[in-house]
């Protein structure tokens, strides 16, 4: 669902943002992206989702070239950055369905998404409030919505659980297990890594621009917790 080859970025002198980075997502997985604030994480995630340019490598969503058929990417693909800029002069849902007028979704089935999610988030009763008046979590949430409204085969995230309080966390985790028993699959960054350990089948540590180990959880950390592997990662 996801090829990223030989992605490298730098923004000015010697030093690359990103060097070399090489991974693979596929259908039903949920992908960890691990690292230091600085690390490369959010670098690679724009790159991925078309709002980093880049000149090195290549990187392919579902069979497509995200250099050479953005359009094509963006169909299949969502992406929730770490901290969300919505359009504070619309209301929860003139702004949700601004998304799905986007991506063509019949009214039938936006209405039927958006009152799953908006349930699911306890965000019905302010949806006719304006953005402008959410908090960050509210803000979060209908992000999430936003996003979720076309059923995409990627879903790409920055952060994806802060903000988020305790309940909204665990809704976004069974939609992400949800969406991936569909044949979904799930790209995202986080510091915590007890998150990432209970939820990713596979996961990926960026140590300044490098990924430094890959693979399953369990041929990560051969028998050791997900912290331990990535503070040892982080020390070599």
């Amino acid at each position: 669902m996801l090829q990223i080859t030989d992605y490298s970025k730098s923004y000015g002198g010697d030093k690359k943002a990103a060097d070399h980075v090489t991974l693979s997502v596929n259908k039903g997985d949920i992908y960890g992206f691990i690292g230091h604030n600085g690390a490369g994480k959010s670098t690679t995630i724009r790159a991925v989702v078309g709002v980093l340019d880049f000149e090195e490598g290549e990187i392919f969503i579902d069979g497509h070239s995200v250099k050479d058929e953005p359009m094509a990417c963006k169909e299949v693909t969502a992406y929730i950055p770490d901290n969300p800029d919505l359009y504070e002069n619309l209301t929860g849902i003139q702004y949700l369905n601004f998304v799905a007028d986007v991506f063509k979704i019949s009214a039938a089935e936006r209405e039927e998404r958006i009152r799953k999610y908006a349930q699911a988030f306890e965000i019905t009763g302010a949806l006719g409030d304006l953005i402008s008046s959410y908090s960050h979590g509210m803000k979060q949430k209908v992000a999430i919505i936003s996003a979720l409204i076309h059923e995409p085969k990627l879903m790409v995230l920055d952060e994806p659980f802060v903000g988020l309080d305790p309940k909204a966390t665990f809704q976004l985790k069974e939609i992400m297990h949800e969406m991936c028993e569909k044949g979904s699959a799930i790209f995202f960054s986080t510091h915590v890594l007890d998150v990432a350990e209970k939820l990713c089948n596979k996961v990926a540590i960026i140590r300044q621009g490098r990924i430094v180990a890959s693979g399953t959880i369990e041929e990560i950390t051969e028998g050791h917790s997900l912290e331990e592997t990535f503070l040892e990662a982080e020390n070599e």
